[in-house]
Formats: structure tokens, C-alpha cells, sequence
């Protein structure tokens, strides 16, 4: 199914989607990590047929399955490579029971107006299901919240729902912990966690749906102090035992369910 069929096979189509305002140029900064690719990979082996939803621009998406790429932004299916595509969102999917052999969802769900019930669709149309996610409460969180941002905190908690309601709702049997590396590929927020430098950059910024929806009346003093630490050599002084890491559990998990 094309992007232009499957505007009609959905009906009159999703609401309007965050990323079809921050999505420009998305592509750019989101570039899939291959570890975490290959944890998903692994994740769905055997699987023949794939639907992604939140497929934003296709990250994470096995070359050697047939992929249905699933988005409430247009914006973001254009930048989509993939031929399949269907505007959509979660709670509501325009497919037929079962019809998938495992359905993807990888930094997605915080952006569903109804988790469960989109938790419920992938679970309808799939046999096996597959979730990246984060859990709002788990420590340590990323110095900038602590230090610059703590605004960050009662954002991202009232975004994402506690992992233990997702691992219950999604009925996953398998929860596996991702820590992040340091020189993670894929620019989400916590990608940076040892490269503080990359914050400074309003396009890295923006391409994180946190920074692009918080005021920048917020942000922007944020930023300055960070760049201010960053000059004197205190941020450096103050997280020496960061530089020496490879890696960090900032609680990011891969959840698996059904068969």
C-alpha cells in the first residue's frame, strides 16, 4: 500500500501530529544505532511481516522483512524510503485482525493520546509485539534534568507512562535493558549524555521532541549556563566519572510480547 492509497484506506485520517511541526529535517539526527537495531532485529526473528507504528522515518525497520510503515505525520512518511505507508495513528489501525507477524513500536508511545488503547491495536494485529520505550522513574536520570532542566522531570513523567503499567498492558513476557553508549547514533535527548557539547546545536535540539515542545523561554537560559559550565571546564570537573564510561542504564527497555 502506497502513501497516497493509504490515505483513503484510513478513513479521514488522524489528527494533526506533533512531528508534522518539529518533524523537518528529522532524518538527519534520528540515525538508527546499530546495536539497539540489532537488539530489535533479534527481538523479531522469524517474523515475516512487520508493522511499525510510530514509523516516523523509518528507523529500526529490518531490510529483510516486508514493513508497513505506520504515522499520524505525514511529514515524517515523507521522509520515510519505504513504499508501504500508511497515515495513521495507534489507536486506530486500518488493519484486519492478526494480520502482522510482529508489530514494532520503538520511541513512539509517550506521543499515543491513548496508551492502552493503542497497546491494544498493536496487540490486535499482531502475534508478537515489540516496544522501546523509557521509564520516567528510574535513576539515575541524565545530569541535564538534575543541573540545567528540571522542568525536564514533570515533563517526560507526564508523557511516559510508568514501564511496570506498560509491561502490564502490553502483557510482555520479556523486558531487556538498553544502556545507552556513548557515542549513540540515534539523537534523542539522552544521546548526548557524554557529549554535552551536542545540546548547544538548535538543529540536535530539535530534533528531540522534548526540547522542540518545551518554551524557549525555558530552554534557552538552560543552555547558557551549560555552555558557560562547558567553557570554565566545570561540567567537565563536576562529571569526570562519566568520561571514563561506555555506557549508561538511563532505564531504556525493549519489551516483548505474544509469540
Amino acid at each position: 500500500m502506497t502513501a497516497s492509497a493509504s490515505a483513503s484506506a484510513s478513513g479521514p485520517g488522524p489528527r494533526p501530529a506533533t512531528y508534522d511541526r518539529i518533524g523537518i529535517g528529522y532524518r538527519n539526527v534520528r540515525r538508527a544505532d546499530p546495536r539497539l537495531a540489532a537488539l530489535i532485529r533479534q527481538a523479531l526473528a522469524g517474523a515475516r511481516t512487520v508493522v511499525n507504528i510510530g514509523a516516523g522515518t523509518g528507523s529500526y525497520e529490518p531490510a529483510d522483512m516486508e514493513v508497513t510503515a505506520v504515522d499520524p505525520s505525514q511529514v515524517m512518511l515523507d521522509q520515510h524510503p519505504g513504499r508501504q505507508k500508511v497515515l495513521a495513528g495507534a489507536e486506530d489501525l486500518p488493519f484486519e485482525d492478526g494480520a502482522f507477524d510482529a508489530a514494532t513500536a520503538v520511541m513512539t508511545v509517550q506521543h499515543w493520546p491513548d496508551l492502552r488503547r493503542g497497546l491494544d491495536e498493536m496487540r490486535r494485529v499482531s502475534r508478537r509485539q515489540v516496544l522501546f520505550t523509557m521509564d520516567p522513574y528510574h535513576l539515575p536520570e541524565l545530569w541535564l534534568i538534575e543541573e540545567y532542566l528540571p522542568e525536564l522531570r514533570q515533563f517526560e513523567r507526564a508523557r511516559f507512562t510508568p514501564l511496570s503499567t506498560v509491561v502490564e498492558a502490553l502483557e510482555a513476557h520479556t523486558v531487556l535493558p538498553f544502556p545507552i553508549p556513548h557515542d549513540f547514533t540515534d539523537g534523542f535527548q539522552i544521546a548526548y549524555w557524554r557529549r554535552p557539547e551536542y545540546f548547544l546545536d538548535p538543529v540536535i535540539r530539535q530534533a528531540s521532541s522534548t526540547f522542540a515542545q518545551l518554551p524557549a523561554s525555558l530552554i534557552e537560559p538552560a543552555i547558557e549556563r551549560l555552555r558557560a559550565d562547558l567553557a570554565s571546564g566545570i561540567w567537565h570537573r563536576r562529571h569526570a566519572d562519566l568520561l571514563d564510561r561506555d555506557a549508561v542504564d538511563y532505564g531504556y527497555r525493549l519489551l516483548v510480547a505474544g509469540r
